[in-house]
């Protein structure tokens, strides 16, 4: 039944399912990755992404979905035959000889996940509760306000359970992309300014959300938030809470796969994979996957079959499960490997503190080098090898230690990790004693090969004329509105031009290009009457770097004396104070540009 709580968010504003089907129609759709918190040097998170989520958005609040087939491709990797080898036999999938690095398909099976009684599967298990235990301490290290402790849903109220998948939920979706110590103080923030979900249906307009997300990039994923929030507020069925399954989330606007089984896990305890950057490199070292795992799907496919059954496996190991079999090890697990590949599994990894070695085929490996050498086995069977991992003697080491491999290889077929087979047993050597300084030193080595780093693609260079026209009349400036789709969709800007691609202009090139480009859209020369503009001068020069997009923003502000010469304002244009326009919403590097003329002008 609807709400009259519910009705008034739906008629507050009549344009909010129109905006809806704008977005989604035209918006790219935000990375679902999660949350980026690696130690890798952020060089602005002021970034609108290229269109990179494999995901399909739902068109509309609600769609109906099939319940999903089981995946039987991906069955026999997580399983293993009932009679398992004699524990003295020696195992079907022993470590890949070097130096060509060759190894079976069924080598990629996951040892966390190793689930028949040998003592294969006591180390999974005994492997998977010290990660857990190893997070409790981290995460008293490390707090963050939306960490708080598990609470069985049937033990809240309504009210309660709304509040805590609402702040899981902000929380997760402003870690996209974005370090945890930034996030931190924006959801604080938010969390003030809405402290509920009916706060941000009710109480928010869509240019609020978008300047209080102003900084944090990626700003269509604010716009997503509020049309969820109203969404689920509006809605009779979730009346202000947030579906409880990974599907009724992913019904919604900007909910991808990670996002959520994020707030599937953490706050309803399903057992769902939560895969991030993070994850996705902890994995690909666990399992000795040296492939891509960004672009290559069958890798991608692989890493998140590995989470979800490890995920499963979770839930099933603890017995501190309610009376509705719902216990917080599926959110800790997912939490748990996050903050591994954020502080110990980095790209240059800290192996000797991280609590699941044993179960890692990087670092076997890296200490099968240390004590073999390079030369370590016969090259097997080519029928048998497996095909997903790119050629490891193609790979070139960077500067840092990762390694590069042009697309050379066959592309891989998921169908050959799938074999049903026995799973190697932890070897020896990973059971014995910590290794020496040099051996570690090489397992670190080795270990930060993966996952495979594919060649970046060159950053495209632009020279961008950002034009600050005054009028004299009472000191207001014309503002203009992007366009509603692509880079910085929907901010306000000053009026800005593009200049040519040569990238070398001077400065007086710079002057006149900026005077003719004002003078197009403000008012028309006449000959024989002095031109109402006035070019005051170039404020400076401010750089700014996208993911894809290096930019120089070149400054110069224009006095404007003659008002009759204007031509009407478009919709997506206004005069502005520099109060209102201190409060409008617009990006990080249009801010700084702002900034130059505020100094200007005293």
């Amino acid at each position: 039944m609807t709400t009259r709580r519910s009705a008034r968010i739906a008629l507050q504003n009549p344009e909010a399912e129109q905006n809806n089907s704008r977005l989604q129609q035209h918006d790219a759709p935000d990375n679902d990755n999660g949350p980026s918190q690696s130690t890798d040097t952020v060089l602005c998170t002021n970034l609108e992404p290229e269109v990179t989520d494999t995901e399909t958005r739902p068109s509309k609040r609600r769609r109906t979905h099939r319940k999903p087939k089981p995946n039987t491709k991906t069955q026999p990797l997580l399983t293993h035959p009932r009679s398992p080898p004699p524990p003295d036999t020696e195992p079907p999938h022993p470590l890949p000889t070097f130096p060509h690095r060759t190894h079976q398909p069924a080598y990629h099976h996951p040892l966390l996940l190793t689930s028949t009684p040998t003592t294969a599967a006591r180390t999974a298990r005994t492997a998977r509760t010290a990660l857990l235990t190893w997070f409790t301490k981290a995460s008293a290290l490390r707090t963050m306000p939306w960490r708080k402790p598990f609470t069985p849903p049937a033990q809240l109220s309504r009210a309660a359970l709304s509040q805590r998948a609402y702040e899981v939920w902000i929380s997760e979706i402003m870690l996209q992309q974005t370090r945890v110590q930034t996030v931190v103080g924006y959801w604080t923030r938010w969390m003030a300014r809405w402290p509920t979900i009916w706060d941000l249906a009710e109480d928010a307009t869509e240019d609020e959300v978008v300047g209080a997300w102003a900084g944090l990039g990626y700003y269509s994923r604010a716009r997503r938030v509020w049309m969820a929030a109203r969404a689920v507020c509006i809605s009779p069925e979730d009346g202000g809470l947030l579906p409880g399954t990974v599907e009724g989330l992913m019904a919604l606007p900007g909910v991808g796969r990670y996002s959520a089984g994020a707030v599937a896990a953490i706050v309803f305890g399903v057992p769902a994979a939560m895969v991030d950057g993070n994850v996705l490199r902890v994995l690909s070292r666990q399992m000795g996957v040296f492939g891509d795992v960004k672009g290559d799907k069958a890798v991608v496919d692989l890493l998140w079959a590995a989470a979800e059954g490890l995920a499963k496996a979770v839930a099933e190991d603890g017995e501190d499960e309610d009376e509705d079999g719902v216990s917080d090890r599926p959110g800790r697990w997912g939490q748990a490997l996050m903050e591994l590949g954020s502080t110990v599994c980095t790209p240059k990894p800290n192996c000797a503190v991280c609590p699941i070695t044993e179960t890692c085929r990087a670092y076997a490996e890296g200490r099968t080098l240390a004590k073999n050498g390079r030369d370590t086995g016969t090259v097997e069977d080519v029928e048998d090898l497996c095909t997903l991992c790119a050629p490891f003697d193609e790979a070139i080491e960077d500067d840092e230690g990762r390694v590069e491999v042009q697309p050379k290889h066959g592309e891989g077929r998921l169908s050959r990790f799938f074999a049903s087979t026995q799973t190697a047993k932890p070897t020896p050597s990973q059971t014995q004693v910590a290794p020496d300084a040099r051996t570690m030193g090489i397992i670190i080595q080795h270990a930060r090969k993966f996952p495979l780093k594919k060649p970046k693609k060159k950053v495209r260079e632009e020279e961008i004329l950002v034009c600050a026209v005054r009028r004299s009349s009472d000191e207001h400036y014309l503002i203009h509105r992007r366009p509603d789709k692509g880079l910085l969709a929907g901010l306000w800007e000053l009026p800005s031009h593009t200049l040519p691609d040569s990238n070398d202009s001077t400065a007086k090139e710079r002057k006149a290009e900026a005077e003719s480009y004002v003078s197009g859209f403000v008012c028309e020369r006449r000959a024989r009457t002095r031109p109402p503009l006035k070019h005051v001068g170039e404020l400076g020069s401010v750089p700014w770097l996208f993911s894809h997009l290096k930019l120089t923003m070149h400054v110069h502000l224009f006095e404007l004396d003659h008002e009759e010469a204007l031509p009407p304002l478009g919709a997506r244009e206004q005069w502005a104070s520099v109060e209102k326009i201190n409060s409008e919403s617009m990006g990080t590097g249009m801010k700084k540009c702002w900034s130059l003329v505020k100094e200007r002008i005293g």
